[in-house]
């Protein structure tokens, strides 16, 4: 996958459906904080991320981490509060733009001053995902409850190349507890017949149904009539902002 993926080409080739996309775009509208795991690399972690924050409106700051916190606060000083903090991955690995321990409790406490975050991480599920962050980072239980949206990927194939890759859950965290996270799931991948399922509507976030049905028609349309390039679901975004 490439940077220049959209969301509205990740539905037309079956990562998730235009239901999905939908509610995430909404959901980034609300800036609302998510994750996004997979257990193995090249599943489209960043991929399904930017495609997804690529639909926020053009005024919301986005916040790229450093993996030195000086840098960041630097960065940071110099805009007002608000927007995502954008981090690339969780993760102990020596990789630029990956960060783990005491540099993700200071992301979660920025998440304190009004900020949002999106990150990915290697995870087995969503549950895992939530473990790594309280349990193996000493994020409290009240901090780790920020995050209220955990996609998982997975990937089915021989080769990256020729993979398939799904979103085969989209859970929703109502809260933190003893390190686990209280939530339901949204969406799964049914994997017999490679559909998605909508398993319950969520509690805490796109609760206008008119506009949440109005998002994913637009998506769904934009998919359907191969009009997937970035400049194509920009000028969709824009219109339904009213621009």
């Amino acid at each position: 996958m490439t940077d220049e993926i959209t969301i509205a080409e990740l539905v037309r080739n079956k990562t998730l459906s235009a239901e999905m996309a939908g509610l995430l775009w909404a959901a980034v509208d609300e800036k609302v904080s998510f994750l996004t795991s997979a257990l193995y690399r090249n599943a489209g972690k960043t991929t399904v991320s930017k495609a997804a924050l690529s639909l926020l409106d053009e005024r919301v700051p986005r916040h790229y981490v450093a993996d030195s916190v000086e840098i960041t606060e630097k960065l940071l000083s110099l805009e007002k509060p608000g927007g995502y903090l954008i981090v690339e991955e969780f993760s102990p690995a020596d990789v630029p733009g990956y960060i783990w321990g005491e540099k993700i409790q200071h992301v979660f406490n920025m998440l304190k001053k009004g900020y949002s975050l999106q990150a990915s991480l290697h995870a087995e599920n969503a549950k895992d995902a939530i473990y790594q962050i309280t349990n193996e980072n000493g994020i409290s239980d009240e901090d780790a409850s920020f995050i209220k949206l955990v996609l998982h990927i997975e990937m089915f194939g021989t080769s990256p190349s020729d993979a398939k890759r799904r979103v085969s859950e989209m859970f929703e965290v109502h809260y933190v507890e003893n390190g686990e996270p209280v939530g339901h799931t949204l969406y799964v991948l049914n994997k017999n017949d490679d559909t998605f399922e909508k398993t319950d509507e969520p509690h805490e976030f796109a609760r206008n149904k008119e506009e949440l049905k109005k998002r994913t028609e637009i998506i769904y349309d934009l998919a359907n009539s191969g009009r997937t390039s970035p400049d194509d679901v920009a000028k969709a975004v824009g219109e339904f902002m009213g621009k």
